[in-house]
């Protein structure tokens, strides 16, 4: 039982914090005998499809095309096509308008991959980028992304997502906004080492060639299009410069609603990604998409419940006054975990109790999204989160 503890323990902490760790020492070591390749600010820029799939976005979607319009690469190198997937509301109405903007329509609601693909036969770049139509981009996002197609050998780049927070925030909004600091470092050191593993909807982008349809059920549909272009043995590149930034979930309810969703999604992109978990086919990536997804979205959460069962055991049956302390340690997490969740119902701002009570929201969101998956309880079609 003690050592079945500490393999817990030990797949925990590499989880969350290890793999973060043993990057950052790979990349020190590997910025000594590499040199950084060199990409070129005045090359030729390669014609852009941005493409914006949107479900009822009346309430920001006239910013988000104002954002879209500002953006500052070549007008006659960019094609903008908007996409609405069975509004009710006024968003097609209100992009029709626009004539730089080619509006796709549909009454019906099939989801946004289905969006995607009525689409495609429309794109005229070579670069397609996908945002989200609650996200509002730099204006040099696009120029950013585009750069790194240079080398040949990347087929996806994934920009940056930023979560605006403000000093009076929640705990969700505060702890989703220093998860995606953390994240955006990994994506950076992952990229450095060889691949990303996915990309966020708020902006990607893919070499229009390397497109190939994914299921229509798929639900991060980001996700696997990138992962199935790293399947094909091309590199999915990270640029921080070049960052879609978005209000945090209104509050702790939408923001569990979309973790759970993410973690069905993760569960059915795993069921699917064959090559991608295959070490003889892309070692170093394979290496990667364990450490960084497959195991926060498979085991973690359960081997957190069965670490501190096993704790109670051995201290029951054995005692001994370090793994008391351990005991006492994982009590003490949970309970300022307990604590913010309380503090949040009655909407106190104790901000110290924000990391542990977002840790603990979001490996409950990966269980729920597990079972949910495997009880068929997810559509494909998308969720929308209430945004602040």
């Amino acid at each position: 039982m003690i050592i079945f503890l500490w393999a817990c323990l030990f797949i925990v902490t590499y989880t969350f914090v290890g793999y973060g760790l043993l990057l950052y020492v790979i990349i020190k070591i590997k910025r000594l005998f590499t040199r950084p390749t060199k990409l070129l600010p005045d090359a030729v820029l390669p014609t852009v499809t941005l493409l914006v799939a949107a479900w009822n976005e009346e309430a920001t979607i006239i910013d988000k095309i104002k954002n879209t319009l500002a953006l500052s690469y070549p007008k006659e190198q960019l094609q903008i096509i908007f996409i609405s997937d069975g509004s009710t509301d006024r968003t097609p109405d209100l992009i029709y308008p626009y004539e730089e903007i080619l509006l796709l329509h549909d009454h019906a609601r099939h989801g946004k991959m289905a969006a995607i693909k009525r689409a495609m036969p429309y794109v005229k770049g070579e670069i397609i980028v996908f945002s989200d139509a609650n996200t509002f981009l730099n204006p040099e996002a696009l120029n950013e992304l585009v750069k790194h197609y240079q080398n040949k050998k990347v087929g996806a780049v994934a920009g940056e997502k930023r979560i605006m927070v403000n000093q009076h925030a929640d705990a969700s909004s505060a702890g989703e906004g220093f998860y995606w600091k953390y994240e955006s470092r990994l994506k950076k050191w992952d990229y450095e080492l060889y691949s990303n593993v996915g990309a966020a909807g708020e902006l990607f982008s893919i070499r229009a060639s390397l497109y190939e349809p994914i299921e229509s059920d798929t639900i991060i549909d980001d996700h696997m299009i990138a992962m199935r272009i790293a399947e094909k043995g091309y590199l999915i590149a990270y640029e921080p410069a070049a960052y879609a930034s978005e209000t945090a979930s209104e509050n702790t309810t939408e923001e569990l609603k979309r973790k759970i969703r993410i973690a069905a999604g993760g569960i059915q992109s795993i069921l699917r990604l064959k090559v991608a978990a295959n070490p003889f086919r892309y070692p170093v990536l394979t290496f990667q998409y364990l450490s960084h997804r497959v195991l926060r979205w498979t085991i973690t959460p359960f081997l957190l419940v069965l670490a501190l069962m096993a704790n109670i055991w051995i201290v029951s049956q054995h005692g001994g006054q370090f793994y008391m302390l351990l005991l006492i340690a994982q009590g003490a997490f949970y309970t300022l975990a307990i604590l913010g969740l309380m503090m949040e119902r009655k909407n106190i701002r104790i901000k110290p109790l924000f990391i542990p009570y977002y840790f603990c929201m979001m490996n409950y969101a990966v269980a729920a999204g597990i079972f949910r998956y495997i009880n068929k309880n997810q559509s494909a079609a998308w969720e929308k989160s209430i945004r602040k």
